[in-house]
């Protein structure tokens, strides 16, 4: 899928890699379900510096200024990691993350993939601010524009939600909960939900 020139966003260049990682990784920085995964902010970050360059390379992602990120994947679109940046994903892991991350970033990718839609969508894979630019409407400026986009495709656009606080926004741009999980253990439950597409 070609890249989409969005309005009032800046199209995320592979050069950015460390914006994009960092921006994202203080949003998540307090997220349940990151925490409970990774542990420690460190962790945190390291894995959005690995996951970042592989999203920049196969999906769709987008700067507004150095104040927010998002990284998404359209229909079709899939996101691997080159033997690299695997073998750098581990390291971070070792040197950063909780004891037992591997398994519990193993267990909830099955559970993900069990919950994802097998029809053609888009895919926000994670949206947010840095921890100053709250409540000044850049959520909604990142999230609009590609809506739009898959309203004039026609297609749905799914996320998992793995913070009861984000609820609200998500639910005020179209999304309902398909339903919830727990990611194991002693980990947080994630609501998968879904926004059908809006025809003028």
């Amino acid at each position: 899928m070609q890249k989409l020139d969005l309005p009032g966003l800046r199209q995320a260049r592979p050069q950015d890699h460390r914006q994009l990682a960092d921006i994202t990784a203080e949003a998540f920085r307090d997220d349940p379900l990151n925490r409970w995964i990774f542990g420690p902010p460190r962790a945190i970050l390291s894995a959005f510096r690995t996951l970042a360059p592989a999203y920049l390379k196969t999906g769709l992602c987008y700067l507004s200024g150095d104040q927010g990120a998002t990284m998404w994947t359209g229909p079709g679109q899939s996101v691997g990691l080159t033997f690299a940046l695997q073998m750098r994903f581990l390291a971070g892991m070792w040197r950063h993350a909780s004891p037992g991350a591997m398994t519990r970033i193993q267990q909830i990718g099955r559970q993900m993939a069990d919950h994802h839609p097998e029809s053609p969508h888009f895919y926000l894979f994670t949206i947010g601010t840095r921890a100053t630019a709250r409540g000044q409407g850049i959520g909604r400026a990142l999230i609009q524009p590609m809506l739009d986009v898959a309203d004039q495709r026609d297609l749905p656009v799914y996320l998992e939600n793995s913070n009861p606080a984000n609820h609200g926004f998500y639910a005020a741009h179209g999304f309902e909960k398909t339903g919830d999980f727990n990611a194991g253990g002693t980990g947080p439950v994630v609501s998968p939900m879904l926004r059908a597409p809006r025809r003028a």
